[in-house]
């Protein structure tokens, strides 16, 4: 069984985060373990607040699971200081881990920011280098290269940018863009490559951005190419929304086990 960590802030909703990470990895099979990088306050409706872990937390939260397991992938989420980034950097590359998914996590559905400008400079310096694929959504393709996504070729560009910074792909979903289509934009060496897909009308889409990136690292462990995951855990995701519980009075969390979903 692979086992694949997820390096992320707790939502103690549950809906995105380590807690949704776990989730989504058990749903493909392979065993989840966590670090914790902070404690945000939250539920459906909003974020209110984040208790920071330190460098020495994160780090001596890491180093025993290095230690234990063989870890197949590495997921990243909320990383909120720029030294814990840089350690984090530095033990992924240290322990050769080989597939790097870097979900750069930057502000909340709700609108609520969760990095500065001096972590968000340390996570494109330190950890965009080693990403096997960084998958941002708009939002954070937006604040990472400075260009409005409101066109094809904008989105093009943007990717282009991103690349450019080091990480062997770039996925831009498209699930925030507005339309009655979600199409995702994959770059790497080979080019682009467009996943077009349904857009399900739906408030309970917190933390898909978080289980999309889980579930592409659970692909690569099993040997899957990133052109062949993305369509999958795209339509998990769908699949999620689709059948997602109804709960909480906000932005709701997605199914993360529906039982019409099978991962390959």
């Amino acid at each position: 069984m692979n086992v694949i960590m997820t390096i992320a802030g707790l939502d103690p909703s549950a809906g995105a985060g380590v807690l949704a990470d776990i989730k989504t990895i058990s749903a493909f099979r392979c065993y989840g373990v966590a670090a914790v990088t902070s404690l945000t306050l939250q539920n459906t409706r909003g974020v209110f607040g984040a208790h920071h872990q330190s460098k020495e937390c994160v780090v001596g939260q890491l180093k025993p699971l290095f230690d234990d397991f063989e870890i197949s992938a590495v997921k990243t989420g909320m990383l909120p200081a720029g030294d814990v980034i840089e350690a984090v950097a530095d033990i992924v590359s240290s322990e050769n881990v080989r597939h790097i998914v870097v979900d750069p996590v930057v502000r909340s559905t709700s609108g609520y920011d969760l990095i500065d400008e001096a972590a968000l400079e340390a996570l494109i310096e330190t950890l965009f280098p080693v990403a096997t694929v960084v998958t941002p959504n708009r939002a954070e393709a937006e604040r990472i290269t400075g260009i409005r996504l409101e066109t094809r070729s904008a989105m093009e560009r943007a990717a282009e940018a991103i690349l450019a910074l080091g990480p062997q792909a770039v996925l831009i979903k498209g699930g925030d863009t507005g339309g009655d289509r979600a199409t995702d934009l994959l770059l790497d060496a080979s080019g682009i490559t467009l996943y077009d897909g349904e857009r399900v009308a739906s408030t309970d889409t917190h933390g898909t951005g978080c289980a999309l990136s889980s579930a592409l690292a659970c692909l690569l462990a099993e040997g899957l190419s990133l052109r062949e995951a993305v369509p999958i855990a795209k339509r998990y995701i769908v699949e999620g929304i689709r059948r997602a519980p109804g709960l909480g009075r906000g932005h709701g969390p997605l199914n993360h086990f529906p039982s019409e979903f099978k991962a390959v």
